[in-house]
């Protein structure tokens, strides 16, 4: 039996019954695809990026390429997916038609244009085809027509007068899209805000090169011979996308709401979005590894944590670990610590070893006869990267050290 918690979320003022959304990409490409979400669980949607027709968007093929690692499967995804091609008036008609069958659902419809007078169209029609919200779509990293997606996110004249354009043609809320391929993602937000904007999403997907096909020298986006910079989702995006996210949440002069998404798979992928400032969470690469039916574990992991805590709102949870956030100069040097070793249960493998001494304190001595490592504390340098190699889980642990303990200091041969 689920936990009696209530996991509706305000978002810009509009209501969601839950956090989880699918975000603007592939998985929220018409009616029929959001439909059968919104059956499943998902209680909105980023509608995939419309604009007018008078751009013809063609999609490279193959458009996506999936990213491995050893045994493990699609740890990333690299696409060249750009905004929707299909006509402006089927994506309306598709609006329409889910705010008619799903109308305590929200639908959020991410739109670019290509000029100011598009984006005021774009904004006016979608609000017209019954929207609940609109995102400017100002992050795509691949778009090819020139003066759209990340290139206008990174430049900030730009994200304003069309943040403008769009808050003066539409009562509903505005919120604007950010690409995570810049330095500091509280600028461009900044100058969102002045533009009007009622939220902020992100991220974006990451412009990368994900490998290089050693047969044909290509990179892993091959399209006929060809390859770019593109867009790199999944798990390996989550710690680039709770950075971004906190960074705005503890932005002093932004006060916005937010919608996170990057890397978000499991219950606790979406938890840690809302505990660094996210109010609503959306999703793609999670769904495109696993299916829609992913919203009913979210909803069942969150809703066990609060309710293992006695929380009863998922908004009570929004941005409570932030003010564990800061910089690194809010560090208290006073305290140290070492690794501590449970050798009971060693399997004798030497990995801690051979790390310490390659990349840590050489703070292990190995004892061949019985395999085992011996710790001298006063070399250790906390650094706990035996930690992260030794196979058996929880083996080696931090332990504190008194006040006033110090450590050796480091001599280098000259």
């Amino acid at each position: 039996m689920r936990p009696n918690v209530d996991l509706s979320v305000d978002f810009c003022g509009v209501k969601f019954k839950n956090p989880f959304m699918l975000s603007s990409s592939p998985v929220a490409n018409s009616a029929e695809m959001i439909g059968r979400a919104f059956d499943a669980g998902w209680s909105g949607v980023a509608y995939k990026t419309i604009t007018g027709d008078k751009v013809k968007i063609v999609h490279p093929s193959p458009r996506m390429a999936g990213y491995d690692s050893g045994s493990q499967r699609l740890i990333g995804l690299q696409n060249v997916e750009q905004i929707s091609d299909r006509r402006l008036s089927d994506n309306l008609r598709d609006i329409a038609y889910l705010k008619q069958h799903w109308p305590k659902h929200r639908i959020m419809t991410s739109i670019m244009g290509f000029s100011g007078p598009e984006w005021v169209e774009l904004a006016k029609a979608a609000t017209d085809a019954g929207s609940d919200l609109l995102e400017l779509n100002l992050s795509c990293p691949h778009m090819t027509v020139e003066g759209s997606g990340s290139k206008v996110g990174q430049k900030e004249d730009l994200v304003r007068l069309f943040t403008e354009l769009v808050r003066n043609a539409t009562a509903i809320p505005v919120v604007v899209k950010l690409t995570p391929n810049i330095t500091d993602m509280t600028v461009p937000a900044r100058f969102a805000k002045l533009g009007g904007a009622d939220g902020i999403a992100a991220i974006n997907t990451v412009a990368s090169i994900a490998g290089i096909q050693l047969d044909t020298l290509v990179p892993t986006m091959n399209v006929f011979g060809r390859s770019a910079a593109c867009g790199y989702s999944g798990p390996a995006v989550k710690p680039i996308g709770l950075r971004f996210i906190s960074d705005l949440a503890r932005d002093p002069e932004l006060h916005l709401p937010l919608s996170g998404m990057g890397g978000i798979e499991t219950w606790i992928d979406a938890l840690e979005y809302l505990l660094v400032g996210a109010s609503t969470i959306q999703v793609t690469t999670g769904i495109i590894h696993y299916g829609y039916g992913i919203v009913e574990d979210l909803i069942e992991g969150v809703s066990d944590y609060m309710a293992g805590r006695g929380i009863t709102r998922v908004a009570d949870l929004v941005g409570t670990a932030l003010p564990h956030i800061g910089n690194t100069d809010a560090f208290d040097l006073q305290r140290q610590g070492v690794a501590e070793y449970d050798l009971d249960r060693c399997v004798g493998c030497g990995q801690c070893y051979t790390v310490c001494r390659d990349a840590g304190g050489k703070a292990l001595a190995w004892d061949g006869e019985h395999r085992r490592p011996q710790l001298t504390e006063d070399k250790c340098l906390s650094c706990m990267v035996c930690s992260f190699v030794c196979p058996v889980e929880g083996l080696i642990t931090y332990k504190e050290m008194p006040t006033g303990w110090q450590r050796e200091e480091c001599v280098t041969l000259g």
